[in-house]
């Protein structure tokens, strides 16, 4: 079974997996412009994945007897469209940091389970950056 430290790492995603699934939602509802029209619906399709990823975090902790968290980390959504993109870009990174730190403690746990869950997140994850990047380089 995993390890306290591990299973605390998993309720950290689920926060964070919340946060942003929140945050990128009402950012989609909110963005307004010809530059908010472009990355609206791609918005609204990362909220819904990360929402997504949420659930199967909460599933694989749930698995080990832990209880997923229903707090999310705090939520921004920011004022301008340049505003709420670097805020995405930085979520987007520190999640990339976290979700590489819980494929190490997994493997290190040699929980195969785990692993391969977050490899899986961290691709989604990793793409979400490139989207929120490329999106800030026009904004």
């Amino acid at each position: 079974m995993a390890s306290e430290k591990l299973k605390d790492l998993l309720n950290q995603s689920i926060a964070r997996e919340i946060q942003v699934a929140v945050q990128y939602m009402w950012q989609h509802v909110l963005w307004s412009g010809i530059k908010g029209f472009a990355v609206k619906d791609q918005i609204k399709s990362i909220a819904v994945m990360e929402m997504r990823h949420a659930e199967a975090i909460a599933e694989r902790l749930n698995y080990f007897g832990g209880i997923p968290t229903t707090k999310p980390a705090p939520i921004f959504v920011g004022e301008s469209l340049k505003e709420m993109l670097t805020q995405d870009q930085k979520d987007e990174r520190g999640a990339i940091k976290l979700y590489n730190e819980v494929i190490a403690v997994a493997k290190a746990e040699n929980d195969e389970g785990t692993y391969k869950l977050f490899q899986g997140i961290l691709a989604d994850e990793e793409d979400h950056d490139d989207f929120f990047t490329t999106a800030l380089e026009e904004a």
